[in-house]
This record gives C-alpha cells, sequence and structure tokens, in this order.
C-alpha cells in the first residue's frame, strides 16, 4: 500500500545517523552524551517559516510568535475552552502566591501524524505540518508551563528548540534509538522525549538522558530526568519526561519499562543536590505511559516506595479516579478513547493547586482527534504545583 506523505515542515538537523549509532553501539541504559542534545543553531536546520526576514537564526520575539500563530489559524474552528479547577476551592485553603505551572503533552510525532497512524476521520490537511505547528505553540503560549514535557516530537531542533528558547526556555531531548519516523518518507529525524523549563524560574542542576529497559535488555523507550533548582524558594526538584512502549500485548515491556524508570528515579532522589544535601528532592514523572490505569505499571508507580500520586485523579470528586479519557482518536481499526497519559508527583513534597480540566466530548467533536482546532490526538495535561512546607 502506498504511503499518503503530507509535507514534514522546515529542513531539520541531520544527526539521527550519528544518535542511532550511539544508541545502538549501547547494551545497557546509558545516558546520552550531552554534545548531542544541543546544536547551535544554523541557517540550514531552521524553520523559515518562524524566523524573521533577514535574520534567519534569530526566532520572533514572545510578542510577535502568538500574532503569527493566530494569523496562521485564522480560518480554523475555535480553540477548546478548558477551565482550571483550584485546588484551594475545595479545601479552603490561601492560594499559593507563586505555583509551578507543569504540562504534559504527546504532541503527535509529524512523520507518524501522516505517514504511519491512519487517522480515518481526521482530514490530511489538518496534518500539514504549518498548521500543526501553530496550533501546538498556540497551546503552550496559552498556557506558558514553567516546565514543559513532550513526547513524539520530532521537529525538536528545526522548532521547538530554538523557539522555545526565544522565549526563555532551556531544554533537552532525547531520541528513540529506532524511530519509526524514520521508515516515513520525508521525515525530519528521529522523535523522542523532550523536556523545556523556564530559566527565569529554574536553575538547572543536572540532566540525563535514559533508555529504558526490559529484564535488563535495552528497548527502543527513553526517558529525560532533570534536577532544577527554583530560584524564588531555593528549593530543588527532579523532573522526569517519558513515553513507554505502545499497543495490546505489551503489558509486560510498560511494567518492566516503568519498573527501570523507578529504578533510575529512586537512585537519583537518593543523591545530595546543592542545598538540599542528604534530603529527597520531590519528583514530577510526566508522560505517554501507553497504559489504561488498571494495568500493572499503574499499580507499580502508585505503590512505589517514592511516595507518588497522579495529579489529575484530583479532578474527581473523590480524589481517587483518573479522567475517562486523555487521547480520543478513530483509527482505521476502530475508535479508542483512554486515559494513558500521567502527571505523577511525591505527595509528601509537593501539593496539587489547580487542574485544567478535560474537555466535552461535544468540544472535542465527533471525528475525535487529531482535527482541524486541536493537533495531537493526546490531550494536554496541565498542572500548578507549589512546595509544601519542610517539616
Amino acid at each position: 500500500m502506498e504511503t499518503l506523505v503530507c509535507p514534514m515542515g522546515g529542513g531539520a538537523t541531520r544527526l539521527y545517523t550519528s544518535l542511532t549509532q550511539t544508541f545502538s553501539s549501547s547494551s545497557s541504559p546509558l545516558p546520552v552524551p550531552h554534545s548531542y542534545l544541543s546544536p547551535q543553531p544554523s541557517l540550514t536546520n531552521l524553520d523559515p517559516d518562524l524566523y524573521l526576514k533577514g535574520s534567519p537564526v534569530c526566532p520572533l520575539d514572545p510578542v510577535e510568535l502568538p500574532q503569527q500563530c493566530q494569523e496562521a489559524l485564522k480560518d480554523r474552528p475555535l480553540h477548546f475552552h478548558r477551565d482550571f479547577v483550584h485546588m484551594t476551592d475545595r479545601n479552603g485553603n490561601s492560594a499559593p502566591c507563586s505555583p509551578i505551572r507543569v504540562m504534559q503533552w504527546n504532541i503527535l510525532a509529524q512523520a507518524l501524524g501522516v505517514g504511519v497512524d491512519n487517522f480515518a476521520r481526521c482530514p490530511l490537511e489538518a496534518l500539514g505540518w504549518s498548521r500543526r505547528r501553530s496550533l501546538i505553540l498556540e497551546e503552550i503560549l496559552t498556557y506558558r508551563p514553567h516546565i514543559l514535557c513532550m513526547q513524539e516530537v520530532d521537529h525538536f531542533y528545526d522548532t521547538f528548540q530554538p523557539v522555545l528558547a526565544g522565549l526563555g526556555y532551556g531544554s533537552h531531548f532525547c531520541p528513540k534509538p529506532w524511530s519509526p519516523c524514520l521508515n516515513v518518507e520525508g521525515n525530519t529525524g528521529p522523535d523522542g522525549c523532550a523536556l523545556f523549563f523556564d530559566e527565569s524560574r529554574f536553575e538547572l542542576l543536572d540532566s540525563v538522558n535514559l533508555r529504558l529497559s526490559a529484564m535488563m535488555i535495552p528497548t527502543n523507550q527513553v526517558a529525560v530526568v532533570t534536577t532544577l533548582r527554583c530560584r524564588s524558594t531555593g528549593r530543588c526538584v527532579c523532573v522526569a519526561v517519558t513515553h513507554l512502549k505502545a499497543r495490546s500485548g505489551w503489558e509486560w515491556l510498560r511494567s518492566a519499562e516503568g519498573s527501570d524508570l523507578l529504578w533510575h528515579l529512586e537512585n537519583l532522589v537518593q543523591t545530595p543536590v546543592g542545598d538540599d544535601s542528604g534530603v529527597k528532592v520531590p519528583l514530577l514523572i510526566c508522560g505517554d505511559f501507553n497504559a489504561i490505569p488498571a494495568e500493572e505499571v499503574y499499580r507499580r508507580f502508585a505503590a512505589s516506595p517514592l511516595g507518588l500520586d497522579s495529579a489529575y485523579k484530583k479532578l474527581s470528586p473523590d480524589g481517587l479516579t483518573e479522567p475517562k479519557y486523555t487521547t480520543w482518536k478513530i483509527r482505521a481499526t476502530g475508535e479508542s478513547c483512554s486515559t494513558l497519559d500521567y502527571i505523577w508527583y511525591t505527595k509528601d513534597s509537593l501539593r496539587v493547586d489547580a487542574v485544567l480540566d478535560m474537555p466535552s466530548e461535544e468540544q472535542i467533536g465527533p471525528n475525535r482527534l487529531p482535527s482541524f482546532h486541536y493537533p495531537s490526538d493526546h490531550l494536554s495535561l496541565v498542572c500548578d504545583f507549589s512546595f509544601k512546607e519542610k517539616e
């Protein structure tokens, strides 16, 4: 069957060969060398639509970028209206003066969206990179998270890294060693996990890229783990972003990958960091786990000695139930409505102050996701956190 290919966008860096060789030669979950992670922008690898004429290495400023997105999207349906549910409204506590906003989002790799996923009810025009790029940036600009965790990022070097750097974000990226994007004609490189942080709010202390293992055998799944110090409080937080194995029948592999990530995190939070020497660092773990709450990997995280809880349970009246869906799509194989995405946090050290609610079925529409008004088959998760007082 012939693959229908939609334009992938502007030119991208050609680092995949060396990245794949680096991963392929590794027999254990080793960090990716930092020299591969943040190449300097060049005239040949930047998305030309996002750069000013006559100055191709200078991104649009924070005022012009939203205006450009609005202009590019002027003919699209309305953006989803989503409200924050504030936990202070429920427990009577005063609102935090300076919460930490965290966004988790599988943005749908461009190559997979047009070449692999077979979204049966999504028009091909809605999957064009120019439109999707503007929708993704609009979503980020709407909520302006301090910490942004994304999966299926295949436009890191030519779009997200330089554009978000212009908005004050530092970043780290870890590509999958055998990304399926590379099998799609016109691809812009491997997809992977990306973590961005607001440099005005956080100081970078450390970052490591992990290749997850199952029974000591390296898999195709990765994680980025970054330790940050909050400039306003001096408190540290360890943030992880991951994407576990997809599809039914691989539950055992997801469980093994999740266990491997937990093992790494247990070692990392024991490591003294800065002024918090000897104190366990609180965790934020964002990811597309490809696992419903009934799966073993979910139970492993919920029962972990790290003391984790899932932030989006706060939306339920009893605080114990996940949302009905975080992804809703119709493929050629049928319709899928599931909860697969999570923001885990250390419940003894961090407090959930607000959670962005989910759009309704009516808002999503009968053709589901992605669509002309939303760029991914996964919905973004956004939470406000604050540090609990030390005892």
